[in-house]
């Protein structure tokens, strides 16, 4: 089959209807599926055939839209998730224990720092932050004998920091782990981790893959490059027999899907964190719009860092398009084509004027989401990342006065004139 492009991957991939279907992903929003014979059933449990039987592990719908992404990212094998939360979570959980250490970039989303600092914490699992700008050298130094991932955001929420995703490969594969990446700000439209080296994607789909902030949901993305039998001491969930599963052992039955099929028969099956077909539905139908909608939050953006970055009210902007941002040289390695709609920057005043500042706009509303089709702010240190105390907050690289503004898909200069309204009421 000839190699598709992103946009028409983005319209049509996942979902190919046959000879008098609809031409529409359906919702298939039953819980479960009927089959003619006991034995058939027992098979599914068993693993020994495909097929659906319970939509708590799998359904068609969410399985069309998970492989719409799959084939964004280029992986081989998907699986959608009620959040994005649940998605890091999940990518994690699928091959760490207790007793086990994962080293991740400090600059992440502040959920997801305290589900790594706190929660897993609370399950036996240690971690180490590191920060994304750190040498290799360095990043070895940080490996342990138990430590069994490394984890990134690829453009960090909201500090807007860019990870060296090769450095962070080589020294995880060094070390015979896999590197997982969170690509929600980007999307594959802008960056395709796994090409870098990256083995496992996930995605916050509530953002810009929806686009609409209608449904909540996440995906994790798996290359398939990651060769778990080469290192199965350190995976024996993947590499050793399920006794859940009468002894089935995943990287010899299901190959490349191992990493993915164990997620979906274990932390499926026990956790349950499941999306509505209703929600992958809307999904679907915003992804069909991605690879149109996000050069115009880039471009959006762009201008309106152009002109922040010109006001005198305004302390500093983080965009990595500026010539002058401490990200740009990585951002045309890596982000060559664009980055997102994403513009962290800082009001004179402090919080009191970026409050007034937000308080004052008009088109922008202050909402606790970011990257959908509207344009919005937030003041991440008192909200999102509240939970972190201000040492946590420093190396996140966010500051009391950052504010987090997500450009939409408005006209830019609609966009430009309210912040100027805002900036002219403090």
């Amino acid at each position: 089959m000839t190699k598709k492009n992103l946009g028409t991957l983005c319209v049509q991939a996942g979902y190919e209807p046959k000879n008098g279907e609809p031409r529409v992903l359906p919702i298939i929003q039953s819980t479960t599926f009927k089959y003619d014979s006991s034995e058939q059933m027992g098979n599914l449990f068993d693993l020994k055939e495909a097929g659906y039987f319970y939509t708590r592990l799998s359904n068609p719908t969410n399985d069309a839209v998970a492989n719409k992404i799959v084939a964004l990212e280029g992986g081989v094998a998907g699986i959608l998730t009620s959040s994005g939360q649940a998605a890091n979570f999940y990518a994690l959980l699928n091959i760490l224990k207790a007793g086990d250490h994962v080293i991740s970039s400090s600059a992440i989303y502040g959920g997801t720092y305290n589900l790594i600092a706190h929660t897993m914490k609370d399950l036996g699992i240690e971690s180490t932050f590191v920060d994304p700008a750190i040498s290799l050298e360095d990043l070895n130094k940080e490996f342990k004998e138990n430590t069994k991932a490394v984890f990134g955001e690829t453009l960090s929420n909201p500090s807007l920091q860019i990870l060296d995703i090769e450095t962070f490969a080589k020294a995880a594969h060094d070390h015979g782990v896999p590197l997982i990446v969170d690509n929600t700000f980007p999307t594959p439209i802008f960056l395709r981790p796994i090409e870098w080296g990256a083995d496992i994607v996930t995605h916050s789909t509530t953002k810009y893959m929806n686009g609409f902030a209608n449904s909540v949901g996440g995906a994790v993305i798996d290359s398939g490059n990651f060769d778990w039998s080469k290192h199965k001491d350190k995976f024996p969930g993947l590499t050793e027999p399920d006794e859940t599963y009468h002894g089935v052992v995943y990287t010899e039955s299901f190959g490349k899907g191992a990493y993915i099929t164990k997620m979906t028969t274990t932390l499926m099956r026990d956790l349950g964190s499941i999306p509505s077909p209703q929600n992958s539905f809307y999904l679907g139908i915003g992804l069909e719009t991605l690879h149109l909608r996000m050069p115009r939050h880039y471009e959006n953006a762009l201008a309106v860092a152009k002109f922040l970055d010109s006001n005198d009210k305004i302390s500093w902007v983080s965009f990595s398009a500026l010539e002058k941002d401490s990200q740009h040289e990585l951002a045309q390695k890596y982000l060559p084509d664009g980055s997102c709609g994403v513009i962290s920057f800082g009001v004179k005043g402090g919080r009191d004027a970026a409050t007034k500042f937000m308080d004052s706009l008009k088109l922008a509303a202050v909402v606790t989401h970011v990257a959908d089709s509207r344009t919005c702010v937030l003041h991440p240190a008192s909200t999102t990342h509240r939970q972190m105390n201000e040492e946590e907050l420093r190396q996140a690289g966010i500051s009391s006065d950052l504010i987090r503004m997500s450009v939409g898909i408005e006209d830019a200069e609609d966009i430009i004139e309210d912040i100027k309204g805002a900036l002219e009421a403090i």
